[in-house]
């Protein structure tokens, strides 16, 4: 029988949700069930019924929690950015790629709910939010309209995500897929008047 020590109900979910990001490191999205994930707590299924009701609820709060971590990571990395358009987008780069090498369970999480409906809503929803970061991130180094560098900026991010597919294969180097996105997104800017 389970053991489980009193936890509010914020800290166990925590204590979960850190459970689950070590189950799916360990055995790939496929192994992280509502049973697998309290057998590797150490407490009991309805515990962990209480916290997500169904297995894709699980993934998607894990999904929610990296998607978080990578946005704070990413905003911590800009605010030591210098001033110039291309160290802005070095820095972008260098904080997308390292989501994609320290957090290989995001992309795990994310095909396992591929196809689930309220998934791609969430995906959709982070994605528009992950955009508008990185459009006013560069926005003062461009003359575009919001919406030009907004499309633009999803045209960046599609290119990012195949560039973290050939890094995650190997066929890559993180030095060069940083220099290769650092690239992109400075060619899609419309430089402001003066500035080279």
């Amino acid at each position: 029988m389970a053991i489980t020590t009193r936890l509010s109900k914020q800290a166990r979910r925590e204590q979960l949700l850190d459970t689950a990001v070590a189950v799916v490191r360990a055995r790939g999205a496929d192994g992280l069930t509502l049973a697998t994930l309290a057998e590797a707590a150490g407490v009991s299924r309805p515990i962990v019924y209480g916290h997500f009701d169904t297995r894709p609820g699980l993934l998607l709060a894990l999904y929610r929690r990296l998607d978080a971590r990578h946005r704070a990571a990413t905003a911590r990395a800009l605010r030591a950015a210098g001033p110039a358009a291309d160290e802005v987008a070095r820095v972008m780069s260098a904080a997308y790629f390292a989501c994609a090498t320290d957090m290989p369970e995001f992309t795990a999480v994310s095909a396992a709910l591929r196809g689930d409906p309220e998934m791609e809503t969430v995906q959709c929803e982070l994605l528009d939010d992950y955009t508008r970061v990185l459009a006013a991130a560069l926005a003062p180094h461009s003359d575009l309209s919001a919406e030009s560098l907004r499309l633009r900026c999803t045209g960046v991010l599609g290119a990012a995500e195949a560039i973290a597919v050939e890094l995650n294969r190997g066929r890559s180097t993180a030095a060069e897929a940083v220099t290769a996105l650092t690239d992109l997104i400075v060619g899609t800017l419309a430089p402001r008047a003066g500035r080279h």
